[in-house]
């Protein structure tokens, strides 16, 4: 294993900012993620900690060694793509094994890594197969073996289950966790898929224009969101935005609702964040609205409740049946809410 230190990365490409002023700290064996939108920086970062892009200034350390212009086989580290690039006239053994053998690395050792790796990605009775004869799936697991058997310090993942369907994806990420779980490596992965986020890894980074919004734990980033982007970018449905004032003793109020929350130093401007799981359908809550549409989604449902002029999200856990345009009555979870600066967009501290 080893840890990775980014310290005031920049990169430009073609004249343009792509990464400004970047510090990073990836601790040995933990499972970091890169969460944002696509053109916000985050394979470029990925690229640039392989070695495969130049950067502008700044330094990357892998393992305490600085290896800002180190070439790719000095940095110690495997990468998967999110295209497979297999080698369409070799076996699935012969894929995996390829980097090795050009290195030299004795035969003994390569049927070790194979072996072991195959077991790993349930590839065993597959080693004789080439890729036509595998699907998407099985293709990434072997693009993954091949990473694998380096037995590098830091493995690097570029949006590798974007290509695959909805089911296989859900497969492979519960396989790369148990792998991650078993091996105890490094591992940065980048998405923009907020559940892969949510579900594989020990901290998130979340990117906005080449910046980091916010680092934390899954559960940190979403229940307690930095700034307006985070707050909005995770979350189905995403969280509900209300423009309001908040007066110094700590009433919201708006054109849709009033709520009572906790004293507040007072900052008239503000948004509030509601997210929809904390809006909560029953009949004696003393909010009302009309129901706009539903969304059943198998084992939950998505209403949304006009109020005013805004619809508001609520997830709803049982099987109650909402006709359009009833009347409904809600409450809102006042302990959960989040609270946004309406200039800055910044988290507002006592929220």
């Amino acid at each position: 294993m080893s840890n990775v230190r980014l310290r005031d990365l920049c990169i430009k490409l073609g004249g343009n900012d792509i990464i400004n002023d970047l510090d990073l700290a990836v601790e040995e064996g933990e499972f970091l993620v890169l969460l944002g939108p696509s053109g916000c920086g985050k394979s470029t970062l990925l690229h640039s900690i392989a070695g495969l892009i130049d950067i502008t200034s700044g330094t990357v350390e892998i393992g305490g060694k600085d290896m800002t212009f180190a070439d790719p086989s000095e940095r110690g580290i495997g990468m998967v793509f999110q295209s497979y690039a297999l080698y369409p006239t070799m076996t699935v053994e012969k894929n995996m094994s390829f980097g090795l053998r050009i290195a030299g690395t004795p035969k003994r050792e390569i049927a070790r890594r194979v072996t072991r790796a195959a077991e790993m990605l349930h590839l065993d009775a597959l080693l004789d197969r080439k890729p036509a004869q595998l699907s998407g799936g099985q293709r990434q697991r072997v693009a993954i073996g091949r990473a694998l058997v380096r037995e590098a310090g830091v493995f690097l993942f570029d949006e590798p289950l974007s290509n695959l369907d909805a089911k296989l994806r859900a497969e492979l990420r519960r396989e790369l966790k148990l792998l991650h779980q078993n091996l105890r490596s490094t591992m940065i992965y980048v998405t923009h898929d907020q559940v892969e986020a949510m579900t594989l890894a020990t901290r998130i980074v979340v990117m906005k224009a080449g910046k980091v919004q916010q680092i934390g734990a899954p559960a940190e980033v979403y229940e307690r969101p930095a700034n307006l982007f985070v707050a909005g970018f995770l979350g189905t449905p995403a969280m509900n935005f209300i423009e309001g004032t908040l007066d110094h003793g700590g009433r919201f109020s708006s054109a849709e609702l009033s709520l009572e929350l906790a004293p507040h130093p007072g900052r008239e401007e503000v948004v509030l964040g509601i997210r929809p799981e904390h809006i909560l359908i029953r009949e004696d809550a003393p909010l009302v609205g009309t129901v706009a549409l539903t969304e059943p989604m198998g084992n939950h449902q998505i209403v949304w409740i006009a109020v005013g002029e805004r619809k508001l999200s609520a997830i709803v856990n049982d099987t109650r049946v909402f006709g359009l345009g009833e009347p409904v009555r809600f409450a809102v979870d006042t302990a959960r809410l989040s609270l946004f600066d309406k200039t800055s967009e910044q988290r507002l501290a006592a929220s």
